[in-house]
């Protein structure tokens, strides 16, 4: 069964940090690449970033400096280091499985919510 589990979501202050973590079935993880996407209320879903199996990264420009995408090919998982965190950060983050560095796959989380707020 493929599967895409994200979490580590929840309340933060400004200036905060958050670390999302998701977890793949070895079956979509293995040898493809993984992303995360973020969707504020009203606006559309977004690239935050993304990780090739090789570790080769692309960020959205509004998160460069302060996320950091990682993998642990090991353990089918990937992790969204958030930090410096700002009021427009606060959205329902999604792990994406499969695609290239610049494009998304066909397989996806259920979300986690990051609110960013004091």
């Amino acid at each position: 069964q493929v599967q895409v589990v994200e979490s580590g979501g929840g309340l933060v202050q400004p200036g905060g940090s958050l670390r999302l973590s998701c977890a793949a079935s070895i079956s979509i993880f293995s040898g493809n690449s993984m992303g995360w996407y973020r969707q504020a209320p009203g606006k559309e879903r977004e690239l935050v970033a993304r990780i090739t199996r090789d570790g080769r990264t692309i960020y959205v420009d509004s998160v460069k400096g302060r996320f950091t995408i990682s993998r642990d090919n090991a353990k089918n998982t990937v992790h969204l280091q958030m930090n410096h965190l700002k009021p427009e950060d606060t959205a329902v983050y999604y792990c994406n499985a499969g695609g290239t560095l610049w494009t998304s796959g066909d397989f996806w989380g259920q979300g986690t919510q990051v609110t960013v707020s004091s």
